[in-house]
């Protein structure tokens, strides 16, 4: 099972939480069970075609997953997804 770590402007979509224990043998995997759970979450992660939004960046114990095998990128018990946003301003 690996553990999702959601920024604070994403927790509004999973009732709080800072962290879920997502089953998925893959990122894709992971998140689609995420869309099962909080289907309001999709939309911010991935666009309608499903390719992951270009302006949040998945972390796949610590490597950006589009470094890696993007959404095939391989997911095992304990490891850490973590998804960061981009923030623009100035």
């Amino acid at each position: 099972m690996a553990r999702v770590c959601l920024p604070s402007m994403l927790r509004t979509y999973v009732d709080g939480a800072k962290e879920l224990d997502v089953d998925g043998a893959t990122l894709q995997q992971v998140l689609d069970a995420l869309r099962e759970r909080s289907p309001g979450l999709e939309r911010r992660l991935r666009d309608e075609r499903g390719a992951l939004r270009r302006y949040v960046n998945f972390y796949i114990d610590g490597d950006e997953c589009r470094l890696l095998d993007g959404q095939d990128t391989a997911v095992g018990a304990r490891t850490e997804v973590m998804i960061i946003p981009s923030v623009a301003g100035g």
